[in-house]
């Protein structure tokens, strides 16, 4: 039930936002009810405006892997902010970042900052129409790259949960542009390659897909779509957005061993703030103006205050064990959340990869968007409901991704299992 104060917030969001909202899966469009507005976070907790306290899941949506106002993130914003908040001109905190990120990301030999993910996945499209000199792109069904004109073709994530395929407003000539396969069906790629590989600039993929709920790829599509893409001459694109640091610390072309031509990062190497990169290859990137013919710019590309708050984020994840101590975590959580279910007999399966996991309503195995689509979503509703009674906040849709954070104490995971088992026993109960 929501709460005077919570009502009396949404009533003035709904007046001046459009959706009472600033991004479409925060409305609670795919599990019903009214969203919560949170004012504070620290660790793996968050407040909402009445002081209710929750064990935190969506973790900014993936960029919180240290949890809520890590104190040297903290920090280092802090002292960037004192400092300037952006000056207009190359500062050595971008150098710095890039710096860090070829060293995550050996295959990103060249580095160009932007403002968002979306930024990044729009701009790497364009190079390798520019590097390539070719229209077409070809995407996976669900697969989310942000709103860019070229994805919102059977993307996945909010879309999904609203029940749109595509938006209005893309030219057709673009959607015409944008080839599209099932994810994890290489025959479907190499068909859509013998016809159309001449016209193919690129090849964009989650290589773990998060944006149809977690779904990892199966053993060979990887490896596939570099073959083809070497083959006949395209781009392999991973956008890391969301898997970039979080399955590994190179990301899952470190995790997979398969390196792309091009990488999109984004969401933790803000730490928290706005903030998108994209890289590659020397000779593709120096594609990129000033250097080449291809046109990219942002006023605010590069901000300070993202670039010190990302590098103390990264600087922390070298430490020694942690990354194992994440992995053993989510690993828990993930043990729990699948005992639960199957000691209450209710159908579900979880798919996760490192600190990344959905918890899918469903008796079959899910590999794609299809199986992925055929998921109880009323289920998965009410079991969300159902553990924010009890405290614990994941992702309000069922084709989104859960985010484990360093910040999840051993007692945060059986609170949350506990809280699960209650959910889920509400779910029986109900029918």
């Amino acid at each position: 039930m929501t709460s005077n104060a919570n009502a009396a917030w949404l009533a003035r969001a709904r007046e001046v936002l459009v959706g009472g909202v600033n991004s479409p899966v925060r409305a609670f469009g795919g599990v019903g009810g009214d969203p919560i507005l949170m004012v504070r976070g620290r660790g793996s907790r968050m407040w909402d405006v009445d002081g209710r306290e929750y064990i935190d899941y969506i973790g900014s949506w993936g960029p919180l892997i240290l949890g809520h106002g890590d104190p040297e993130a903290r920090a280092a914003l802090i002292a960037a902010a004192e400092a300037g908040t952006s000056f207009g001109a190359t500062s050595p905190l971008e150098i710095e970042m890039a710096e860090m990120v070829r060293s995550f990301f050996p295959g990103c030999e060249r580095v160009r900052m932007v403002n968002s993910g979306t930024e990044a996945t729009m701009s790497a499209i364009r190079l390798a129409r520019g590097f390539t000199g070719r229209d077409r792109v070809l995407k996976f069904e669900g697969c989310y790259h942000g709103h860019g004109d070229p994805f919102l073709v059977k993307a996945g994530s909010g879309l999904a949960t609203l029940g749109i395929s595509d938006s209005r407003g893309v030219p057709a000539a673009t959607a015409a542009a944008t080839l599209v396969a099932p994810f994890n069906a290489l025959e479907a790629v190499e068909t859509i390659f013998a016809r159309h590989g001449s016209e193919i600039a690129g090849v964009i993929v989650e290589p773990v897909a998060g944006n149809m709920g977690t779904v990892a790829p199966e053993p060979g599509f990887l490896e596939g779509l570099r073959r083809l893409c070497t083959a006949h001459g395209a781009l392999l694109i991973f956008d890391e957005v969301m898997t970039g640091f979080r399955v590994a610390p190179g990301g899952a072309q470190e995790r997979f061993g398969v390196t792309p031509d091009l990488t999109t990062l984004g969401k933790i190497i803000g730490g928290g703030l706005p903030v998108g990169a994209y890289g590659g290859r020397r000779e593709i990137m120096d594609q990129v103006s000033p250097s080449g013919p291809v046109y990219q710019a942002g006023t605010l590309s590069g901000n300070p205050l993202a670039m010190a708050t990302g590098l103390a984020t990264l600087r922390r994840l070298r430490e020694p064990g942690f990354y194992e101590r994440l992995e053993a975590v989510s690993a828990r959580l993930a043990r729990g959340l699948l005992r639960a279910a199957a000691d209450l007999g209710v159908p579900a399966v979880l798919n996760r990869v490192g600190s990344m996991m959905t918890l899918f309503f469903t008796g079959e195995p899910v590999r794609d968007f299809a199986s992925a689509k055929r998921s109880d979503t009323a289920r998965f509703a009410a079991f969300f409901h159902g553990l924010l009674r009890r405290g614990v906040h994941l992702p309000p849709s069922q084709f989104e991704a859960l985010f484990v954070s360093a910040a999840h104490s051993e007692a945060d995971i059986e609170a949350t299992i506990a809280a699960a088992r209650g959910a889920l026993g509400d779910l029986r109960q109900s029918g």
